[in-house]
């Protein structure tokens, strides 16, 4: 589960943007989640829990923002006929080729913190 590797990461950057800027307890942070990322959302809010659980931030919460992917044809535009986590390679209506636009978003957002919080 290489979601617990991101959790400890996003935690690292967390916790060292909060001691920048004079410590504190965080309390939330949110991060971008892409479709193509390879991040399954409940692994890395579960992995999150099991990162600050114990230490000073224990509770505080992950906020995950799921950025999909969209597929598209040069002809028809938009092509919303998938199935989840599957990619059309050819447009169901014309046969044309598809690309795939975002969904390759994985960073950390935002956050909030109690300054002074021991």
């Amino acid at each position: 589960m290489h979601e617990l590797g991101l959790a400890a990461e996003i935690f690292r950057i967390a916790r060292e943007t909060v001691d920048a800027r004079g410590g504190g307890r965080l309390e939330s942070v949110t991060v971008v989640v892409g479709d193509l990322a390879a991040v399954e959302p409940d692994l890395l809010e579960f992995a999150w829990k099991a990162t600050v659980a114990g230490g000073l931030d224990e509770g505080a919460k992950l906020h995950v923002d799921w950025r999909p992917a969209r597929q598209l044809c040069s002809s028809c535009g938009e092509v919303p006929e998938r199935a989840e986590g599957s990619w059309l390679r050819l447009c169901p209506r014309c046969r044309q080729p598809l690309r795939v636009e975002g969904g390759d978003e994985l960073e950390v957002r935002t956050m909030t913190f109690s300054e002074g919080a021991a």
